[in-house]
């Protein structure tokens, strides 16, 4: 697929004649980065595919109030981010399961699911991290997996470097004592 630069997207998209193939090529271009970035936070592979499509519909409901104040790749992670962050404050009104079950099965839900490409140890990290909250989970994944500087993080999520590290921080201690309880 060859990627086309972000100022000409950006034309193609303020086009009324360009823009229906314009966001199909946005749609190619940041399918698969999104995706991970979504899937770290829901963990499971339908839930990720629903919130990607759920965050290109807004993206493209959206597209007229985008100026290309921040990189598309911004926008699009923060529509993302938030589109997760609601998928699981939803999925927590609906299910009636208890937090503690959840979290404990996350681990041999990932090891059965065809799509979890990792081994026991990257499954239990992700049961620890699934019992953060939802913000922490979110800080943490983007730092952590996509190596995402705090000055990215703070355009993306809508807030302070400072927030964001002490979160980070919070986060990782938190892991860190899930694992130490598991020995």
């Amino acid at each position: 697929m060859d990627k086309i630069d972000e100022r000409q997207l950006l034309r193609q998209l303020s086009s009324p004649a360009t823009q229906r193939k314009a966001f199909g090529q946005l749609v190619r271009q940041y399918s698969e980065q999104l995706y991970w970035r979504i899937r770290r936070i829901v963990l499971v592979h339908e839930d990720a595919d629903d919130v990607l499509q759920n965050t290109f519909i807004k993206a493209w409901n959206n597209l007229a109030s985008f100026h290309g104040d921040a990189k598309i790749a911004t926008w699009l992670y923060r529509i993302a981010i938030n589109e997760s962050l609601d998928f699981l404050r939803k999925k927590k009104n609906v299910e009636t399961v208890s937090a503690d079950c959840q979290d404990a099965g996350v681990a041999n839900m990932l090891l059965a699911d065809k799509y979890f490409d990792g081994d026991a140890a990257q499954a239990l990290l992700q049961e620890a991290i699934a019992t953060l909250p939802d913000v922490q989970r979110t800080v943490f994944t983007l730092r952590y997996y996509d190596e995402m500087k705090y000055s990215e993080m703070s355009q993306v999520l809508g807030t302070s470097e400072g927030s964001l590290k002490a979160s980070y921080h919070i986060a990782v201690k938190k892991i860190s004592e899930y694992f130490r309880a598991r020995d």
